[in-house]
């Protein structure tokens, strides 16, 4: 449950002021010391506004490609239309010292239909083989051959 800064600051002069300590004060409320600490060190260092809720400035993932960086793999690929995905990324790794994947360098090619489609050709299956082989493979014989060797005077 997320606390207003009014009741923050209510818990903080409540605790601070209380004869019975911190630790048993803290237990009665049911917050734990460390939220405590933390925002009691929020209060000294900024006052009552230290205690308001601090919204984050960005809303990206951890994990996503800033869009500078896919608009840099765009400009390196459209410089370089010969190199494959792999060879883009090493490129972009080696001069730009931007780490980027391979499939994340084609992920954003794709996204942005600068991959081309694969030629594709049908095959169509055929009732017998075109080449035939001349040998009769398995003409009554056993599968597998019994090979004699020949060593010396004797056989094995």
């Amino acid at each position: 449950m997320r606390l207003s800064a009014a009741e923050k600051y209510e818990i903080i002069q409540t605790a601070t002021t209380s004869e019975i300590g911190v630790k048993r004060t803290l237990e009665s409320f049911g917050i734990h010391r460390s939220t405590f600490y933390k925002w009691y060190q929020k209060y000294l260092q900024n006052g009552y506004d230290g205690l308001k809720q601090v919204h984050r400035i960005s809303r990206r993932q951890w994990n996503s490609i800033p869009e500078e960086q896919k608009d840099l793999v765009v400009e390196v690929a459209l410089d370089h239309t010969e190199l494959s995905s792999r060879e883009l990324a090493h490129k972009i790794t080696d001069e730009q010292g931007v780490f980027i994947s391979e499939s994340s360098v084609y992920r954003i090619l794709k996204k942005r239909d600068l991959i081309p489609a694969p030629n594709h050709f049908l095959l169509s299956a055929a009732n017998e083989f075109k080449d035939k082989t001349s040998l009769c493979i398995r003409c009554g014989r056993p599968t597998l051959p019994i090979l004699r060797l020949s060593v010396g005077d004797g056989t094995i």
